[in-house]
């Protein structure tokens, strides 16, 4: 059987080297919302103030610890279990990590959620219509999959279940950049 090893250096000891919390912002919304821009933008301005962060997204991830899944629901799920998993670590480790992922299921955001503390997970969703995502496809993936080249594309021909009670809901086709950033600046509390 196996038992964690107790180390002496903890989670409350990398805080205080620090000088903040460590926690994992989770942005979660369709493909081309803009989850990975606003993720990217937050993540300067916390490194400008001395915030250690580190950010993980989905693109990113699949070309190294997740190359092996494809886009079934069922390696879906892992992806999101082991991102999970790896910015759990990081948070231990005292990192500010963001994440930028669809995760389109609701039950893998809570299995996500259920890895940390209350006060260590935050969830944004970044809220864009699909019309207006499909028009700006920055990657042609929508094209793709409404052409049938792609399979089990989230919000096509597999689901995207939009949080009900997010820690932040942003209205990506409403709201400017530098608005988005100044409100989750002001709220996140490290």
């Amino acid at each position: 059987m196996l038992r964690l090893h107790k180390m002496d250096i903890d989670k409350p000891a990398r805080k205080i080297l620090n000088g903040h919390q460590s926690k994992v912002i989770w942005f979660t919304g369709i493909s081309g919302s803009g989850k990975s821009t606003i993720a990217n933008a937050l993540e300067k301005e916390l490194h400008k103030k001395g915030i250690r962060t580190y950010l993980l997204d989905g693109d990113n991830i699949r070309t190294g610890l997740n190359k092996d899944l494809g886009f079934s629901e069922a390696d879906r799920i892992e992806n999101i279990r082991r991102v999970g998993e790896v910015a759990k670590l990081m948070v231990d480790a005292g990192i500010v990590v963001l994440t930028a992922f669809i995760s389109p299921f609701e039950a893998d955001r809570r299995m996500a959620r259920a890895l940390f503390e209350t006060d260590e997970f935050v969830e944004i969703f970044v809220d864009l219509p699909l019309a207006i995502a499909e028009s700006r496809d920055p990657k042609g993936l929508y094209k793709k999959a409404r052409n049938g080249e792609l399979s089990n594309f989230t919000g096509i021909d597999s689901p995207y279940e939009a949080p009900k009670n997010p820690d932040f809901h942003i209205l990506a086709d409403k709201e400017e950049l530098d608005a988005i950033l100044s409100s989750l600046l002001a709220k996140i509390i490290f």
